[in-house]
């Protein structure tokens, strides 16, 4: 091979080198969990990543399982970590009635079954055992209600989540956010930020454990008189 050609190709492996070196990692080399803990449940809160959605109303789901978390503090319960490979936050839940992992998608809401459905395969969880906290218009803002299965009514966190999994036959907790005001979309309403505390996350916390506990049916007939 003559020196010019031995120079080139240094040259650009120099390049793809540098590209492949300055690129965003991707999920799987986060470094994480390398072993899962054994569970029966998953409580997937949904929402967006990063700070910008943190306090806004599609967010609820996120908010419901940091306040699954903040009540177990005093033993010690441990923060969301990422698991390699996957793309998903978990941490157990200390003193759920049954073994159950709270767990978040890292990828953005429309995608959030890319995340869930792996690891409910690896688990060997199946769909009747995970549980879906999420927003929902067509519920009076904090009113709560409960239900297995059913039609996404538009959210594309549930739509993601069917797909993935190929059922509708999860565990939903929904979290009423109202309708937004005449003149405003739908978009702009769930993705703005509000500064009120969210109602309804409290009873959204309770539902979850109580279906872990007693069963969806149990949950619902103390859940939906209030």
């Amino acid at each position: 091979m003559a020196p010019h050609t031995i120079d080139r190709v240094s040259f650009f492996s120099r390049i793809q080198a540098f590209f492949q070196s300055s690129r965003t990692p991707e999920v799987s080399e986060v470094p994480g969990h390398t072993d899962l803990p054994e569970a029966r449940w998953l409580v997937v809160g949904l929402g967006n990543p990063s700070a910008k959605y943190e306090s806004t109303r599609h967010n609820v789901g996120y908010m419901c399982v940091d306040t699954l978390l903040d009540r177990r503090t005093d033993n010690a319960a441990p923060p969301l970590a990422p698991v390699r490979g996957l793309k998903v936050l978990t941490a157990p839940l200390p003193d759920a009635a049954e073994r159950a992992l709270a767990v978040r998608s890292t990828t953005f809401m429309n995608h959030s079954g890319q995340g869930v459905a792996p690891l409910a395969e690896k688990l060997g969880i199946p769909p009747e055992r995970i549980i879906v906290i999420h927003d929902e218009l067509d519920l009076p803002a904090g009113k709560v209600r409960l239900k297995k299965g059913g039609n996404e009514n538009g959210h594309n966190g549930l739509k993601s989540l069917t797909q993935e999994l190929g059922t509708r036959d999860y565990l939903r907790v929904r979290i009423g956010i109202s309708r937004p005001p005449t003149g405003m979309s739908v978009p702009d309403y769930v993705l703005a930020p509000v500064t009120e505390q969210q109602p309804g996350i409290d009873v959204a916390a309770d539902a979850v454990d109580l279906i872990i506990a007693r069963g969806l049916a149990a949950a619902q007939n103390e859940i939906h008189s209030r």
